[in-house]
C-alpha cells in the first residue's frame, strides 16, 4: 500500500544513520579523512572542509541513508540475536556467498555513477582506516557496516570526481 499522505522524514532518516554510526565509534570526520586522503593526488585543491562538505551532502540522500538504516538494523539485530536462522548465522559469519551486504553497499557507491561503483571495489578490496577496524573486529556482528562504510567513501569520493573532472 502507498500512502499518499506520508511524508518521508528526512531528517530523523538522517538522525538515525549519523547516531547509529557513533553508536558504533564511527565518527565522520574518521571518513572525511579517508576521502581526503584517497582523493587529494587527483585534485590537489582538494580541501578537508570541502570533503566534508561533500560527505554530509551525501549523508543527506535518501538513497544512502535507505539503504544505512537497514544495513545498520541488520548487523544490530542480528548481534542482539533477533533474527531468526539460518539468516542469524549467514550474517554472523559474513558467509561470502551472501552478498547482500555488497549489494546494498553498491547502491550506495553508485549514487554518484559507475565512478562510485569502482571505487567501492577499491575501497572494500584494501579497507583503509575505520574500514579496517571493523572488517577484523571480532567482538561485534560488522557484516553490513564495513561494506557501508566504503560505499559512503566511495560514494563522497565519486562525487569528488564529478565536481573536479
Amino acid at each position: 500500500m502507498n500512502n499518499r499522505q506520508f511524508k518521508y522524514p528526512d531528517t530523523k532518516a538522517y538522525d538515525f544513520v549519523v547516531s547509529r554510526l557513533k553508536e558504533r565509534g564511527v565518527n565522520l570526520d574518521d571518513l572525511a579523512t579517508i576521502i581526503y586522503q584517497s582523493q587529494r593526488e587527483f585534485e590537489p585543491s582538494l580541501t578537508m572542509e570541502r570533503v566534508q562538505e561533500y560527505l554530509q551532502d551525501a549523508l543527506h540522500k535518501r538513497e544512502l541513508l535507505n539503504n544505512a538504516m537497514v544495513m545498520l538494523e541488520l548487523d544490530r539485530l542480528v548481534e542482539r540475536g533477533q533474527v531468526a536462522e539460518p539468516l542469524s548465522s549467514i550474517i554472523k559469519n559474513d558467509a561470502g556467498v551472501f552478498g547482500v551486504d555488497e549489494t546494498l553497499a553498491l547502491q550506495i557507491a553508485n549514487i554518484y555513477g559507475t565512478i562510485g561503483t569502482t571505487n567501492f571495489g577499491y575501497f572494500d578490496r584494501v579497507k583503509k582506516g575505520i574500514i579496517a577496524e571493523f572488517d577484523h573486529d571480532q567482538g561485534h556482528v560488522n557484516t553490513f557496516i564495513d561494506d557501508l562504510l566504503a560505499a559512503i567513501v566511495a560514494a563522497v569520493s565519486g562525487k569528488i570526481a564529478h565536481k573536479y573532472a
